[in-house]
C-alpha cells in the first residue's frame, strides 16, 4: 500500500486551516498544521512533510523567512505561498526566495487540490532512470533529483529542477510560457501565472550558468519562448 503523502498547512486562520485540512485528508494526504511561523519551521524541520501550504502574513515570522530558512538549509520541499490577491509584489518575492509556486486567496478548493497535486508527484515521475549527461557540463540525475555540473552538485528546488530536466529532455525545442505551465506545472489555467515561468528560468539560469546575464543553456527565443541547447 502506497504511503500516504504528508502536508504541512502554516496558516494563522484557523478557518482557513479547518477547511483546507478537511479537503486535504478527503484525498488521502496525511496532514500538520501549525499557527505561526517559528511552529511551522519546527514543523517542516521534524515532520519532514511532502509539501508546505505557506501564509505569508504569519504571527513571530513570515512565510517568506520561513521558506528562506528552510531553501538555505538545503531542504527542497515543494512549497506553495499563500498569499492575498492585491498583493503582486508578494507572488514574485516567494518565487524568488525559493517557492515553488503561490496561490491568491480567496482561493477555490479545487484549484488548492490541483495545485497541492501538481506540486507534490515528486519521484514517482522518474524514478528508476539513470543519470543523463547534458551540455555545458551538466548531469541531470532522476533517480535522485539531482543536478550536478562539472561533477559538483546544483542545489535546485523541485519546480526548477522539473524545468531544467524537461526542457533538456527536448533540446532546441522551443516552448512558451503557456506549454510549460502545461507540460511542467500541469496546470490548464493561466492568466497571469506565466509570469512564474520568467522567474523559474531566472533563478535557473543563476544557478546553472557560468554567466547569467549571458545564458548559454537555456535560451530564449524571442516573443515565442524558451529552449535548452543542445550544443
Amino acid at each position: 500500500m502506497e504511503e500516504k503523502k504528508t502536508v504541512l498547512i502554516v496558516e494563522d486562520e484557523k478557518s482557513i486551516v479547518d477547511i483546507v485540512r478537511f479537503n486535504l485528508e478527503k484525498e488521502g494526504y496525511a496532514v500538520l498544521t501549525a499557527y505561526d511561523g517559528e511552529a511551522g519551521l519546527a514543523a517542516a524541520r521534524e515532520g519532514k512533510p511532502d509539501l508546505i501550504l505557506l501564509d505569508v502574513m504569519l504571527p513571530k515570522m513570515i512565510g517568506f523567512d520561513v521558506c528562506r530558512i528552510l531553501r538555505g538549509e538545503g531542504d527542497n520541499v515543494p512549497v506553495i505561498i499563500l498569499t492575498a490577491r492585491e498583493e503582486e509584489a508578494d507572488k514574485v518575492l516567494g518565487l524568488e526566495i525559493g517557492a515553488d509556486d503561490y496561490i491568491t486567496k480567496p482561493f477555490s478548493m479545487r484549484e488548492l487540490m490541483a495545485r497541492v497535486k501538481a506540486n507534490i508527484r515528486r519521484t514517482a515521475m522518474q524514478q528508476g532512470s539513470a543519470a543523463v549527461p547534458t551540455a555545458g557540463g551538466l548531469t541531470i540525475d532522476p533517480e535522485n533529483y539531482q543536478v550536478s555540473k562539472h561533477g559538483k552538485p546544483i542545489a535546485l528546488t523541485q519546480r526548477e529542477y522539473e524545468l531544467l530536466s524537461f526542457l533538456a529532455g527536448h533540446p532546441g525545442k522551443v516552448y512558451s510560457r503557456i506549454d510549460l505551465m502545461e507540460q511542467v506545472w500541469n496546470y490548464d489555467y493561466v492568466g497571469d501565472d506565466v509570469r512564474t515561468v520568467d522567474v523559474t528560468v531566472r533563478r535557473l539560469r543563476e544557478k546553472i550558468e557560468d554567466d547569467p546575464a549571458n545564458p548559454a543553456l537555456i535560451l530564449t527565443r524571442r516573443g515565442v519562448g524558451y529552449y535548452f541547447s543542445g550544443q
